[in-house]
């Protein structure tokens, strides 16, 4: 894995965990507030994103490498 997507990885952690804190609290307030219902789902989707992202690049980091060496098989 580059050194470019380990640094993006971490910056997408540290997104979700701090993020994380602020939609439990959104979601104690929206009880109160239901107007806050939007900044809630627009801090879960951001959450998804970066959730999704960092699992989709291990998959396509994998598959963009080549296999490494080995004995030829005779097909």
């Amino acid at each position: 894995m580059s050194e470019h997507s380990d640094a993006a990885r971490r910056l997408a952690q540290n997104l979700i965990e701090l993020l994380s804190s602020y939609e439990e609290d959104l979601m104690a307030l929206e009880r109160d507030t239901p107007a806050l219902s939007q900044m809630r789902r627009a801090v879960g989707m951001t959450i998804a994103e970066a959730c999704y992202w960092i699992s989709d690049q291990a998959p396509a980091e994998a598959e963009a490498t080549p296999p490494e060496a080995g004995p030829a098989r005779a097909g």
